[in-house]
C-alpha cells in the first residue's frame, strides 16, 4: 500500500481534506452525510426523467398512416368514426336550412344556377 493511501486512512486534518478533495473530484458526497441526505444527492445527480433515455421511450405513433387507414376502413364500413359522422350530419342540416356560406356554394357549381 502506498504512503498516500496510508495517510488517507489516518484521522488527521490532512487526510480529511484529501478525502473531501477526492470525493469532490470523483463526484461522491464530499462530507459525511446521513442516509436520507444521500438519497437526495442521488436523486439530484440523476438526469431528469424526461431526458433519461433509460426511462423514456422514443416512440411516436404513425399518426398520418393511422389516420389514412381509419379513413379507408370508415369508407368500407368497418370502422365507425362518430365525430366525423356528427360533423357530416351538422353540415347536412346546415345545407338543408340554407346556411351554407357563399364560397362553398360557388365551389359546388351553384353559381351558374343563380
Amino acid at each position: 500500500m502506498s504512503r498516500q493511501a496510508k495517510l488517507m486512512k489516518l484521522p488527521t486534518a490532512y487526510a480529511g481534506r484529501m478525502n473531501q478533495l477526492s470525493n469532490r473530484i470523483f463526484g461522491d458526497v464530499v462530507r459525511p452525510t446521513s442516509q436520507k441526505s444521500r438519497k437526495v444527492v442521488a436523486l439530484f445527480s440523476e438526469l431528469p426523467a424526461h431526458k433519461n433515455p433509460e426511462k423514456t421511450v422514443a416512440y411516436y405513433p404513425r399518426h398520418i398512416e393511422t389516420h389514412k387507414l381509419m379513413t379507408k376502413l370508415r369508407d368500407y364500413g368497418l370502422y365507425r368514426d362518430e365525430h366525423k359522422d356528427f360533423q357530416e350530419e351538422i353540415a347536412r342540416l346546415k345545407e338543408l336550412r340554407g346556411k351554407v356560406p357563399w364560397w362553398k356554394k360557388w365551389k359546388k357549381g351553384e353559381k351558374s344556377q343563380q
